[in-house]
This record gives structure tokens, C-alpha cells and sequence, in this order.
């Protein structure tokens, strides 16, 4: 029998949505995204559902992103409609999961990547599990970060947005709350508790209260003051260079990890997080949709996705190779806008 990629179900007063690939860690394709976008849109009306909840399958992931190997095809064989497709899809999705006007509820454990973020931080209330590892990964392949990265990351503390977006680097429970891009802390064994608690009709927010916990420390956000130091300056190039002027380990391992992302990817990750602080989400998802236009059109993501996931070889040829080559106007024609832009019809949420 053939397993579902998504379980749609309504559980007591709970809409259950449950993401069902669990070998390959719940990886979001289109028509999962459309069938999570058709049970939200029956349950807005659906006086019988007070809320709505999102969770993974199979223990090791809540959503490691877009199934990036599937797009990555869909481009090579001359399909990029079909590629846009899908980003219009997702992000209209993540656009519709911030202004539902039921609570959601996202219950996150394990792993945590790009596109599950986006399924995530966006929601009414992120509750994380003992074993959240979070990152935005998306320079390593030639991408950028989308989902909203735009919005949410420039709203974090100091620099930590910039430094997410420019390393990918993976973060934990405790640090995805400390930064609050998750809202409680209930231990992984006490979600199937916190679901039926939900069925039953009691509010999320009071729910969540009788389950949660203390969170762990943060360990991560111990090292803001050198990654404030750093991650401020307004090129990569300076990040790069005060980088080289720290003696941490942990700044030196930054440093070894910009030196293997696509230099183009990057400035535009940095261009993103200084520009989105004045942007509304729907207005960051637009320039988000007309940055991976753009990007598919180009060189780097299929260079990447072929480094990182098809040979494996781990040696993406960059084009240009290196920080120098990147021209503020190239980078500015990433986010210039389209000729058809991605718009959204999702009502807003209940006040």
C-alpha cells in the first residue's frame, strides 16, 4: 500500500497535519505543499476546528526543506515553469500559515531546515522538542534563504540573522528558543500528550502552558559578542576580514565555512537580511520569489546541488569563484522586480 506524503486528519477540534516522508526526512514537495494549502482553506470555515496542528513523521525530522534533488531535475530537463511552480506554492503556503485565523500550532523536533522553517516560525505557536537542529542552508547549494528568511532573520538580535544566513550553521533547541523562533519548549515525549490535549479543545496557548518546560540552555548564543563584531560589517568581504582577526575556533570554523558557499549566494543572503527589517512578510516572500527566479535561471544552484547531492564530491565550481567578482549590481538585478510577481490571496488573519 502506498503511504501518503502528507496525512490530512481531523483530530477531536484539532485539523492534523501530519508530513509523511520520513526517508527523506519529510522533504516538502508540491504536492504536499498544495495539499496542506486545500485542509487549511476547509478548516477556516470549519467551525468544528479550532486550531490547527503541523508535525513530522518517523522521529528524525519535522521537515529538512524542499526535495531539492526533485527541482534540481526539473530544471535540468527544461522544466523551470514547473520549478517556480512549486516556490509559488511554498511560499504562498508560509504566507498563509502567518495570517490563518485559527492558531497553528507547529510541533518541531530533529531536523529543521529551510523549507520545514518555513512550515514553522511562522506559525501561531513553534513548540520545540528536545532535538531541534535549525539551520538555513541554502548558500551552500548555490540557493539562498527563502521562506521568509528575509523577514524573520533580520528581525533577530544584532548580527545572528546575518551570521544564520551567511554560514547555515545548525542550532539547537535551546538557542531556537533564546532567539525565539520557537515559543515553548515541551519535551519530544509530551507532543503526542500536547496533540491530544489540543483534540480535545483546549487553546493552544493554554495547552502548550501545561505541557512545557524550562528549555535548555543556549550555548550558541553565548558567542554573540564576537558574531555581532563580525557579522555587522556590510560586505562579505569585511565579514571575511574581521573573521580572520578573531581568535576564536568557532570564528575560524565560520570563516572555513564561507570559504566553500557560492560568493553570489552570499551577497545576496547579506543583502537580504539588511534590507528585510523593512519589510512586511508578504512583501519579503515577493523578493524572495523573484530572487530564485532568477538564481534557477543561473549557474550556482545546479552546480551545488550537483557538488553536495548528485556526485557528492563536495567541489562546487562557483561562478564568479570568489567575493571580488560580485558586483553590487549584480546583485541588485537579483532583486529587481518581475514581469509576473508572486502575489497572495489568503484573507488576513482574525484580528
Amino acid at each position: 500500500m502506498v503511504q501518503a506524503d502528507v496525512i490530512i486528519e481531523t483530530r477531536g477540534a484539532c485539523g492534523l497535519i501530519t508530513l509523511n516522508r520520513p526517508a527523506a526526512l519529510n522533504s516538502l514537495n508540491i504536492s504536499m505543499a498544495r495539499a496542506i494549502a486545500a485542509a487549511l482553506d476547509r478548516w477556516r470555515t470549519d467551525a468544528a476546528v479550532g486550531c490547527v496542528a503541523i508535525r513530522g513523521a518517523g522521529g528524525r525530522a519535522f521537515c529538512a526543506g524542499a526535495d531539492i534533488r526533485a527541482l534540481y531535475e526539473l530544471g535540468k530537463s527544461g522544466h523551470g515553469d514547473e520549478q517556480l511552480a512549486f516556490f509559488r506554492q511554498e511560499y504562498r503556503l508560509d504566507h498563509a500559515i502567518a495570517r490563518y485565523p485559527k492558531p497553528v500550532v507547529a510541533l518541531i523536533d530533529g531536523i529543521v531546515m529551510g523549507g520545514g522553517v518555513g512550515l514553522s516560525v511562522h506559525t501561531a505557536h513553534c513548540v520545540a522538542g528536545d532535538s531541534v537542529t535549525f539551520a538555513m542552508p541554502e548558500v551552500g547549494i548555490g540557493f539562498f534563504p527563502d521562506v521568509g528568511a528575509t523577514y524573520f532573520l533580520s528581525r533577530l538580535p544584532g548580527a545572528i540573522g546575518a551570521f544564520l544566513a551567511l554560514t547555515g550553521a545548525r542550532i539547537g533547541s535551546g538557542d531556537v528558543l533564546a532567539l525565539k523562533l520557537a515559543s515553548a519548549y515541551v519535551p519530544s515525549a509530551r507532543h503526542e500528550a500536547l496533540t491530544e490535549r489540543l483534540a480535545k479543545g483546549e487553546a493552544p496557548a493554554a495547552a502548550i502552558a501545561a505541557e512545557a518546560e524550562t528549555p535548555p540552555d543556549s550555548a550558541f548564543i553565548k558567542e554573540r559578542s564576537w558574531i555581532d563584531r563580525c557579522f555587522k560589517a556590510p560586505t562579505v568581504a569585511a565579514i571575511v576580514q574581521r573573521l580572520g582577526n578573531e581568535q576564536s575556533g568557532f570564528a575560524a570554523s565560520c570563516l572555513a565555512a564561507l570559504a566553500s558557499k557560492s560568493p553570489t549566494s552570499l551577497a545576496i543572503a547579506l543583502r537580504q537580511v539588511q534590507i528585510g527589517a523593512d519589510l512586511d512578510l508578504e512583501e519579503a516572500l515577493r523578493v524572495e520569489f523573484r530572487i530564485a527566479a532568477r538564481i534557477l535561471a543561473g549557474h550556482d544552484y545546479y552546480e551545488g546541488v550537483r557538488a553536495t547531492i548528485v556526485d557528492k564530491d563536495q567541489r562546487p565550481k562557483w561562478l564568479p569563484a570568489d567575493f571580488a567578482a560580485v558586483t553590487s549590481g549584480d546583485i541588485q538585478s537579483y532583486f529587481a522586480p518581475l514581469a509576473e510577481e508572486l502575489e497572495f490571496s489568503a484573507p488576513a488573519a482574525a484580528a
